[in-house]
C-alpha cells in the first residue's frame, strides 16, 4: 500500500500538479483548474493503480486528499 506522500504524488502526476502544495487536509475542489475532467482523472487513476472502483458519489462525498486516501484498500 502507498503511503499518503507516495499517493499524493501520483494525484500530482495524474493532474499534473507542478507544485509540491498538496497535503492530507488540501481539499482537491480548491485546485485552481479543478474540473469534471479532474474527476474522470482521478477516477481513472483510482481503477488502474489501485484496482477501485471510484464513483462519481462517493468522489462528493469526499473533501480532502486524505479523504480520497481512505478510500484505498488497507493492506
Amino acid at each position: 500500500m502507498d503511503t499518503i506522500n507516495e499517493f499524493i504524488g501520483k494525484i500530482n502526476e495524474a493532474l499534473e500538479i507542478n507544485d509540491s502544495s498538496l497535503k492530507p487536509e488540501t481539499s482537491f475542489r480548491d485546485f485552481p483548474n479543478w474540473s469534471s475532467m479532474n474527476a474522470l482523472i482521478l477516477i481513472a487513476m483510482f481503477e488502474t493503480e489501485y484496482d477501485v472502483t471510484l464513483t462519481g458519489d462517493t468522489l462528493r462525498n469526499c473533501n480532502t486528499v486524505q479523504d480520497l486516501y481512505d478510500l484505498l484498500p488497507k493492506a
